[in-house]
Order: structure tokens, then C-alpha cells, then sequence
């Protein structure tokens, strides 16, 4: 498996991913709807839109043995709609697996994530990869990863020999990443919801792009959990940012954010509520015995990378 198209190159872990198999001596073709700022000598790059017919024509012409597929919504703009996100998300996980048994791909790696699981108040601590995937409808991120994984799923049963690898993976941070759970670190005090200790798991960038490599040459097939060791509490992101916690009750905050959605003061509504009170904590051990890498970095250690970085 010498053959690699990359989705979502332009992404911090696309690029990172690039670097990696341009170091192993992998043919990449990397895609995206923009050129990745920076491309490694020797690395290729066409522009593809996951939504239209982009995918069936390029898989097509490149006749990749392996196709790993980043591309996807993570931190939408308060302009994006739902339907364009479900679009990137669904429609064009479908276009790719489309692309895919079409042109006899050998190997599928997919990013999900542990907002696939839910947020729910009887997820187990830990989440394993047997547990139900239970995206929330109100999330679109969550409710698109699981439906992603449910067409995977259906995949599986239809086209046995098409290999999957998917990744359920924790926040990813890295120096100069930035997201929607980032934007929680920069405020002035963190919010938390009374009785609840929201932790966190993180992943490096370049473990990411590490393990995305293994499974492109020998990493076994397969579904994983993608995390440092570890969680970190909302109090305990307060300690290392020195910043005082907002502990509010859940009813108060949701009826906050039910008056400042309308007023536009706020992107979020009342349901986001149940994104602080039941984050999914996910178990990596099957990442470490099974799949065989063990990340080099904690959640603590890649958070305290970030923040760094960050200057915070």
C-alpha cells in the first residue's frame, strides 16, 4: 500500500499527515478545496470538493491503494448552515466511499470522533469502541459523525473486503491550532456546569499524524479510540490557564443561553448545555494493545503544549 490520497490536506492534521509519509517515501496526492500552505517536495496536490463529483474522477485518475479521509467540518462559522456542514460531512464521506469500491480502493481511513458516541448522561467513563455510537440530532458535528459511521457500518456488511480504519479521536491540539473547544480557553473565566467536572481528553497533531501513518502501511483494520492517557477537569484546565471557574447550575445556563441566542450574543443555545455536563472520556486502550501505538504525549502534556504556544 504505496499509494496515498489525502482529504482535508489543508487541515493541521492533513499537513502534519503529509509530512509524515513524505518522510516514509509514500506517493501522495493531497486534496482539498485550497492548496495546504505547506506542501511537501515531491507531494502532489489536486483541489477536490468532497460534495460534488470531484472524488470519482481523481480516485479514478490517481488510483490510490489507500485513501485517508480528513475532510470535514470541525469549526463551522456562525455563516455556515447546517445543510452545507451535513454536505461536507455526510455527503461527502458518501461521495468517497463511493469513489472508493468503485475504483477497487484496498483501505478506507476515516476520522470519526468521540462526539460520535454522544453526549449523554449514562455514557460510560471510559468510553470503549463496543459502546454505542449515540451522536446527539441538536449537535451537527456529533449527529454527522455518527451518521458517517453508521454508513460505514452498512459498508462493512455490503463490502467486506474494502479494509476500514476509523478513529474516534479525542480534541486534537497542537501549537497554533485553534477550534471551538479553544475558544473556551481564551475567555476570561472557563464555564462549568454545577456537578460536573467536563473533562477533556487531547491528542498531539503529530501523534495524529502518526497513527494516521501506521494505518496507512501496517496498522491493522479496525475501530479506535484516538487519545493522550488521561483527562483533564474543567477546574483543572482553570489551574494550569490561572483562571477562575463560572460554575452555574444547568437550568440557569441554559435559560441564559435561551435568551441570548434570539439576541444574537451567542451562537449557542440551550442544548449546548449537555456538551459541558456529559463530554465523552474516551478509553485508548485498544489504540495501545491492538493498533500498537501508544501517544507520545498526555492530555496534560499536549495541553500544556498548546497553551504554550498559545501564549496562555
Amino acid at each position: 500500500m504505496r499509494r496515498v490520497l489525502v482529504t482535508g490536506a489543508a487541515g493541521a492534521v492533513g499537513q502534519a499527515l503529509l509530512g509524515e509519509l513524505t518522510e516514509s517515501g509514500v506517493e501522495t496526492l493531497a486534496t482539498d478545496i485550497r492548496r495546504p500552505d505547506d506542501l511537501p517536495p515531491g507531494t502532489a496536490f489536486e483541489i477536490l470538493d468532497v460534495r460534488g463529483a470531484d472524488a470519482m474522477r481523481i480516485v479514478g485518475e490517481f488510483k490510490p491503494d489507500v485513501i485517508v479521509h480528513l475532510a470535514s467540518i470541525v469549526s463551522p462559522t456562525r455563516e455556515m448552515t447546517r445543510e452545507f456542514a451535513h454536505d461536507v460531512d455526510v455527503g461527502g464521506t458518501q461521495n468517497i466511499v463511493e469513489a472508493t469500491l468503485h475504483h477497487g480502493v484496498k483501505r478506507l481511513v476515516v476520522t470519526s470522533s468521540g462526539a460520535a458516541y454522544g453526549y449523554h448522561a449514562d455514557n460510560p467513563v471510559p468510553l470503549k469502541e463496543s459502546d454505542p455510537v449515540r451522536g446527539n440530532r441538536e449537535f451537527a458535528y456529533s449527529d454527522h459523525k455518527r451518521q458517517v459511521e453508521e454508513m460505514l457500518a452498512a459498508t462493512r456488511s455490503s463490502h467486506p473486503d474494502l479494509e476500514q480504519v476509523i478513529f474516534r479521536v479525542g480534541t486534537v491540539l497542537g501549537e497554533g491550532l485553534e477550534n471551538q473547544i479553544t475558544e473556551l480557553f481564551h475567555r476570561d473565566r472557563l464555564i462549568a456546569v454545577h456537578g460536573s467536572e467536563s473533562p477533556f481528553v487531547f491528542i498531539w497533531t503529530r501523534d495524529l499524524a502518526r497513527i494516521l501513518a501506521r494505518a496507512v502501511s501496517d496498522g491493522p483494520s479496525g475501530i479506535f479510540n484516538v487519545c493522550g492517557d488521561g483527562a483533564m477537569s474543567v477546574h483543572q484546565l482553570a489551574r494550569e490557564l490561572d483562571k477562575p471557574v463560572m460554575s452555574l447550575p444547568a437550568w440557569l445556563l441554559k435559560a441564559a443561553l435561551a435568551v441570548a441566542r434570539p439576541l444574537r450574543l451567542t451562537r449557542y443555545g440551550p442544548e449546548q448545555v449537555r456538551f459541558l455536563q456529559y463530554r465523552p472520556v474516551l478509553d485508548n486502550s485498544a489504540l495501545k494493545t491492538v493498533f500498537g501505538y501508544r501517544p507520545e504525549l498526555s492530555s496534560e502534556q499536549t495541553f500544556r503544549l498548546w497553551q504554550k504556544a498559545a501564549g496562555l
